[in-house]
This record gives C-alpha cells, structure tokens and sequence, in this order.
C-alpha cells in the first residue's frame, strides 16, 4: 500500500493500491524513502507504527531539514549499496549502521545482447510536479541525440516516468521500459540517475550528460564510461564507451540477485521484534 497526499492523478488502472492519510487501512510498518515534506508528513501522522527508512533512489549526501522529526524512531536503514548507504546517511543524520540489500531491478536483469548502432537515450525530468522537481541537461541530451542520430545511430528513447513525451517522439520510444531496452544497446546516452547504475549492471557502457547545474552522486557517475558538456561530444563518445568495472558496479548496486528477498526480510524482522518488544541491533 502505498499512501499519497491525494487521489486526484489516481487512475483505476494504476497497478499500485494506494490510500491517503484520511483513509490509512491497518498496517504493520511504514516505510519512508527519503525525508521530505511528504514522507516526514507521513511519519507525523502515523506515530504509533515501527517505522523504516529504505533508500530507493539517489538523494544528496546533505542532511534533510526534516530527517531529524522521526530520527529517533528509525528501527532500520536499508540501501542498495556500500555508497548509497553512506549518501543515505548522510542524508538521515544516521550513525548507525545501515543494512546493504543491494537493489530489487538486479534480481532479473535481462540478457545483453547488443546491436550494432542502437543507442539507447535515458531522460530526465524536464519539468517540476509535485511528485519532484526537475533535472537540467535537456536540451544538452536532445541536441547529443541529434547528433547520435546524424552520425547513423538508431536512437531508441527510455522515458523517465515524469518525462514530457512529446519531446522525443521523433524517435523510437521503448515500450518496455529503460533497463529491459538497455539489453540492445550499443551504448546509452542520457542524464545521470536512479537508472544509471542498473543499465551498468545489465553490461550496457553509459555516456552521461552533465550540465553543470547538475548534482549527481560521485557513484552515479563512476558507472559512465565519460561525461560530456557539449552535444558535439557524443559521437566520439559512444564510438569510445566502455562498460563499467564490477567494482564500480557493485559499490553503486551493491550485491546482484535476490535483493528483493533480503529487502522484504529486514522489513518483516522489524514488524516481528516490534511485535515481540525486542530492539533491533541496527536501532540501538
């Protein structure tokens, strides 16, 4: 269940079942991935739950201004890899230990079976919502991508589920999402995300686009093969990617296969000691 401030973009063929805090069904355990105004909302409202943080994509290694209202109340800290933990730390305030589970989109991750001149284009955000905010570098991606295209490169458009489509329906949008398109590129070429680090786990090398109003993970970019500044960049680029070193791999994804396992095991460790009255080591 997941709980939202309201039901106005709720369609009935969301594949989520959702509820907001006027409407809260009994639970065993809320679960906040990050600590702005939403998620420490939700910690506020629902006191008496045991309560955990799990890092599902990247933050700033900056402590949240609101991490410290529900702090104390952590009863774990989960994250996918040795440098997410350690950003998500930082981020919480947290001192304690935080429990590496690797990520859940490595549990299946789809052969790489590259073609020859298909590049892949990752997006970003070009606008705010209120879901999040936006990514600069659009403009940058678009004209790299014109370029790829200009030099005999099929281009084939992973969207970011935030992205405004009609900025790239010139080209060839994947209908299966970024990581299972990855499996047929050559290269992929985009904004440096989330993502980023689960297309270097699927073998594909990454070329990343940075503007310098850009923040991004040093963990993120060490996945890419190169960073370029200026579209004119990216042909020499791709022709030049190499994919990334398992070290760097697995500091960004930590351990590959059965994350999703372990993930909901910490989680249901946490719900049987709050139960039983036990305190977990990693809250004590």
């Amino acid at each position: 269940m997941q709980l939202v401030p309201d039901r106005s973009r709720v369609t009935p063929t969301d594949p989520v079942t959702v509820a907001t805090l006027d409407d809260v069904p009994p639970a065993d355990l809320l679960v906040v991935n990050g600590a702005e105004a939403w998620p420490a909302d939700c910690a506020a409202a629902l006191k008496r739950l045991p309560l955990v943080a799990s890092s599902l994509a990247y933050l700033k290694p900056v402590e949240a201004p609101r991490a410290k209202e529900f702090r104390s109340r952590l009863e774990l800290v989960t994250a996918a890899s040795p440098a997410e933990s350690d950003v998500f730390a930082t981020y919480l305030g947290w001192q304690r230990r935080v429990r590496m589970v690797g990520s859940a989109q490595t549990d299946n991750l789809p052969d790489y079976t590259p073609q020859a001149d298909r590049v892949l284009v990752l997006t970003s955000v070009t606008r705010p919502d209120p879901t999040g905010g936006a990514a600069p570098g659009t403009q940058l991606l678009l004209d790299a991508a014109a370029k790829l295209e200009a030099a005999g490169k099929h281009i084939v458009v992973g969207l970011h589920p935030r992205e405004d489509r009609t900025l790239w329906e010139q080209y060839e949008i994947s209908p299966l999402g970024s990581v299972p398109a990855s499996a047929t590129a050559e290269c992929a070429v985009g904004i440096p995300g989330t993502v980023f680090p689960i297309v270097a786990a699927v073998g594909v090398p990454l070329v990343g686009c940075v503007d310098p109003r850009l923040q991004v993970p040093e963990y993120i970019l060490d996945v890419c093969s190169s960073t370029i500044d200026k579209p004119e960049l990216a042909v020499e680029a791709v022709a030049n990617a190499r994919p990334a070193s398992r070290g760097d791999v697995f500091a960004a994804v930590g351990p590959i296969g059965g994350s999703a396992r372990r993930l909901y095991s910490a989680w249901q460790t946490v719900i049987t000691c709050s139960r039983s009255g036990v305190t977990r080591p990693d809250a004590a």
